[in-house]
């Protein structure tokens, strides 16, 4: 009878833990926003900001693949700063994504369609088709 007793407790602790298991899975699926446009601009805690197409979102490390960033300069002869989108990947080790430590970034924005940072990245997406 004390076999009994013992498989029948090891059953239970088995559910109870595939049940909080599933419970976890379901809870992490449900607090992971969805992406609704084709880039989005990420800002890190370290104050850089990249845009790019977002992956594994939800995970511990993210994925950021076709990353653009704005390079800022002053022009010697106005005094002015002159903004310039840069395409990541000409550097000198080649990258072709950038993994991020979640723990880093401080937000995420979309990048509607009709935004500036949407036009500049087409028209270098355009470019670099030549």
């Amino acid at each position: 009878m004390k076999a009994w007793k013992f498989i029948a407790s090891i059953v239970l602790v088995l559910l109870a833990a595939f049940v909080g298991y599933g419970a976890g899975l379901y809870r992490h699926a449900a607090t992971t926003p969805r992406l609704s446009t084709p880039y989005q601009a990420v800002l890190l805690t370290n104050g850089q900001a990249y845009f790019g197409r977002l992956e594994r979102l939800g995970s511990s490390y993210l994925d950021l693949r076709d990353v653009f960033y704005i390079q800022s300069q002053v022009d010697q002869e106005t005094n002015e700063a002159v903004n310039t989108l840069v395409k990541r990947g000409k550097e000198w080790h080649g990258p072709d994504r950038m993994i991020l430590n979640a723990d880093h970034v401080l937000f995420i924005e979309p990048v509607t369609p009709g935004s500036m940072v949407a036009k500049l990245i087409a028209d270098a997406r355009t470019k670099g088709k030549d």
